[in-house]
């Protein structure tokens, strides 16, 4: 009985993902978009993260644990890009997609425009939704984020990390969009490197913010869908063509 159960649920969760894919592609087939169905993971933010522990004993001015046994740190090693645990890993930045493959299993979708479909909506914060996009010769790293900024009144963060260098950065542009029941919501910027936290950029708010009300006006049953484009930047194009 206990095997059966544990199939049956399986089952469920698959019928229920499969569902949700249908409506995606349903709603967004029309305009030749790639749809991937991201499931929330709950952030496990509750020891500090690499970023953040580095941070403070800079400020500090003592240096990290994992530095202790360390003479001289190599400064091309970043830490683990993903948000969702405080990983130990560090490595270059050609290892990177490799490492959140494997590793954390993040998805990567591949495509010039594709839709970012997070499910349950509705989980308490603090929830991130993750993949990877594909785009352009690179790779870039979506992170939606269920947080609380303030006690009781959670939002939502989306913003595009470049699995690159700032330099490289400056060269694309993303645009989040959000577009139902004859509204749309557009977010345009220039990604940020993965050698800066995300922690960072969310708390500086340099993304796109969402409050529980806004975030409803677009869901469906609990899943927002988010159009993503990347785009190279005109100063980039005018070089090229130069």
């Amino acid at each position: 009985m206990l095997f059966f159960t544990q199939c049956f649920g399986a089952v469920l969760d698959l019928i229920h993902l499969r569902f949700q894919h249908y409506k995606a592609k349903r709603v967004f087939s029309a305009a030749g978009q790639l749809v991937c169905v991201v499931n929330p993971t709950h952030s496990l933010k509750y020891a500090p993260t690499r970023c953040a522990a580095v941070q403070t004993s800079a400020e500090q001015g003592i240096l990290s644990p994992c530095h202790h046994h360390e003479a001289v740190h190599d400064p091309q090693l970043v830490p683990c890009t993903c948000p969702l645990f405080s990983c130990p890993w560090e490595g270059h930045l050609e290892v990177v997609v490799s490492h959140l493959r494997q590793t954390h299993r993040i998805n990567i979708l591949q495509g010039a425009e594709i839709v970012f479909l997070a499910t349950d909506m509705h989980l308490p914060a603090p929830t991130d939704w993750i993949i990877m996009h594909s785009c352009l010769g690179h790779q870039f790293l979506l992170v939606l984020r269920k947080q609380e900024k303030y006690e009781g009144h959670p939002q939502f963060f989306a913003t595009m990390m470049l699995i690159g260098t700032p330099t490289q950065a400056d060269n694309f542009t993303y645009r989040l969009e959000l577009n139902r029941n004859q509204r749309r919501l557009k977010w345009e910027a220039t990604p940020r490197s993965v050698l800066e936290c995300v922690d960072s950029v969310i708390s500086d708010g340099d993304c796109l913010v969402l409050n529980t009300s806004l975030a409803q006006l677009f869901s469906d049953n609990g899943s927002l869908a988010i159009g993503i484009a990347i785009t190279t930047s005109k100063a980039h194009n005018s070089e090229a063509e130069i």
